[in-house]
């Protein structure tokens, strides 16, 4: 899933790093991690929190319905993957790391938190659900220990110094891992780029491009290197045809008035709450709903296929998704005539979806 790719790329430099280090060093870089992921986890709950106590509809992942916030990570995506690619370092950050939190490790938690939003299903979606149905104390709690679960692996290095012993030193190998590291950087920036393709259309993804182009300028005066060029070049061309990743065969936009009147009718229906920035969203459309079982299974039985998109803030989508007690994307269920809504697992597979119509 191309959120998760910067996040294992930041995590196999930073652990690489310390490599060769000793104790303190390395307890220092794992709290620090952990520390910035704390805070990423606490000011995102916070933020959710106080958003729905003054009525706003926000769910899990709200930020990136913003258009603004998508393009400011894609253009820091970015600008991390020519620096891994070699196309300069980006010191005066490093620094400010170094004075702040031991380097650039608590920036990397930091980023790690907000990168890795949209991927949290199907694991998290529970635990999120109960969170925000939970009093604010609890519900803080419970953002914290996902923090710290997602600091784990790091942070067992300062728990364990005895692992650090089996770290590889670092030497030039770490420049050709670094390159291969930064494909899926710019793997996760082209992503990025699509969800806000879907946004504000073609002139959000030229103002992407020549933000990254002033970005890297800002940063070095050297001459543009081939990858980086490409990396430049390549964004404004993502998937230009927007809207094919949201549309299935035989469906329609969700209101709750079709909603209604297909179950006046006595029509069952399959709601698919999804949105672009979604992944999980996007493998199961294209690995099950949108698969010929499935649209037998669907044409067959006659079953309306109501699509969700949550792309941008949406109403009555986030109703929709209250009334089931869920507070993100994916959001599967099947309303049969005189019978109770099924919810679908969030991991869909045909068979799923055949087993709920029969």
């Amino acid at each position: 899933m191309p959120c998760v790719f910067p996040i294992l790329a930041m995590k196999s430099l930073a652990i690489i790093r310390l490599g060769g280090h000793g104790a303190a060093k390395i307890r220092a870089e794992a709290i620090a991690y952990t520390a910035g992921i704390l805070t990423a986890m606490l000011i995102l709950a916070v933020t959710l929190l106080v958003l729905r106590q003054a009525g706003i509809e926000a769910g899990w992942g709200f930020q990136f319905q913003s258009p603004i916030f998508v393009a400011c990570v894609a253009w820091l995506i970015f600008l991390s993957g020519l620096s891994l690619a070699g196309a300069f370092h980006v010191t005066g950050i490093a620094n400010l790391g170094a004075r702040i939190a031991g380097r650039h490790s608590f920036f990397t938690g930091l980023l790690a938190v907000i990168v890795a939003t949209p991927c949290t299903a199907p694991f998290m979606g529970g635990a999120i659900a109960a969170a925000l149905a939970a009093p604010a104390p609890a519900a803080l709690g419970i953002f914290l220990a996902l923090g710290l679960g997602l600091a784990a692996p790091f942070l067992l290095l300062a728990l364990i110094p005895s692992l650090a012993a089996k770290l590889p030193r670092p030497g030039g190998w770490m420049v050709h891992l670094q390159r291969a590291l930064s494909i899926p950087m710019f793997a996760t920036c082209a992503w990025l780029a699509w969800v806000l393709k879907f946004q504000a259309g073609l002139y959000g993804l030229l103002l992407l491009a020549l933000g990254a182009a002033a970005l890297y300028a800002a940063a070095t005066d050297r001459r543009l290197r081939p990858a980086a060029l490409i990396a430049l070049l390549i964004i404004p061309f993502i998937h230009t045809t927007a809207g094919a990743a949201l549309t299935l065969p035989n469906a329609q936009p969700f209101s709750e008035s079709r909603l209604a009147a297909a179950q006046k009718s006595g029509q069952p229906v399959l709601v698919d709450m999804t949105a672009a920035w979604c992944v999980t969203c996007l493998v199961n459309d294209r690995t099950t709903l949108d698969s010929p079982a499935v649209q037998a299974a669907l044409t067959t039985h006659h079953v309306q296929l109501l699509v969700g998109d949550w792309t941008n803030r949406d109403p009555a989508i986030s109703h929709f998704l209250a009334a089931h007690h869920r507070d993100g994307v994916p959001l599967y269920v099947y309303l049969a005539p005189n019978a109770p809504p099924q919810t679908l697992p969030q991991i869909l597979t045909p068979n799923v979806i055949e087993q709920a119509i029969n």
